[in-house]
């Protein structure tokens, strides 16, 4: 593959002219985009546009093949050595995705553990944490979300909307840097969305740095400090929540808001 070689920076995400395709299909056609720590950045567009895979890129899930991706002023997936970029090993890789949480479409939970068993495995396994320790940090997370009853209970007894926040609550055990949302509310029905968002909104309070693919336009319009319209597989237009539904430049944008507003 090849990169182009960029100075080191400390924004939380930099990408610039990343590119990726599935076989012959160009999915990623040069995505240029800047997020700052502290910041919610929530990425919109049609079906198909390349937000998602643009998602599991940062935290290489997905391999870019060409450009520049960086989390916290590292480049993902990738160590240089002698003026050429490697990728890392297995271990390096999951040393960098200790540092970002995702939380997918799906709620991707071991059906055959606890609530509280599935949030404390990976702070005991991958952080070595003691379980004490653990089981203190992932109570208090069940209390953010508001489960605090359901450590015991497992999976298949909670309703999808809780579900969802379990899989916050564990994705924020591994206290990352940034959080990344994959549509998160798009397979729950829609009174459950409402608990959900009102998690993120809590965490955006509190100053988590947060990369939102969603259709929840408003939540975008009051959360985000920065809105990313993708096309076709690349960066479209974007700006803060105000310029961005109120004075929209670009064509296929005003398209997509007049369909969904």
């Amino acid at each position: 593959m090849s990169f182009t070689s960029y100075p080191p920076s400390q924004h939380a995400v930099v990408a610039r002219g990343v590119e990726k395709s599935f076989g012959h299909l160009p999915v990623l056609r040069g995505i240029d985009l800047t997020v700052e720590y502290g910041n919610v950045c929530c990425i919109l567009g049609p079906s198909g546009s390349g937000k998602s895979t643009f998602l599991r890129c940062m935290n290489h899930l997905e391999r870019i093949e060409k450009g520049l991706l960086q989390v916290g002023g590292e480049t993902v997936g990738y160590r240089e050595h002698h003026g050429k970029l490697y990728e890392m090993k297995k271990s390096e890789v999951a040393r960098q995705r200790a540092d970002i949480g995702m939380v997918f479409q799906g709620f991707n939970l071991f059906p055959h553990m606890t609530v509280l068993e599935n949030i404390i495995e990976a702070p005991m396994h991958v952080k070595k944490v003691r379980k004490a320790q653990a089981t203190s940090d992932a109570m208090n997370l069940l209390a953010k979300v508001g489960l605090t009853a359901k450590a015991n209970a497992y999976p298949r007894t909670l309703s999808g909307g809780q579900q969802q926040r379990v899989a916050i609550a564990r994705a924020l055990a591994m206290k990352p840097k940034l959080m990344l949302f994959d549509e998160p509310t798009s397979a729950l029905d829609p009174e459950l969305v409402g608990e959900v968002l009102s998690v993120m909104r809590s965490l955006a309070s509190e100053g988590m740095t947060m990369i939102v693919v969603t259709h929840e336009l408003g939540f975008a319009r009051e959360v985000s400090d920065k809105v990313v319209f993708m096309d076709n597989g690349i960066v479209v237009e974007q700006g803060s929540p105000h310029e961005f539904f109120n004075n929209t430049q670009n064509e296929r944008a005003k398209a997509f808001l007049g369909k969904v507003l």
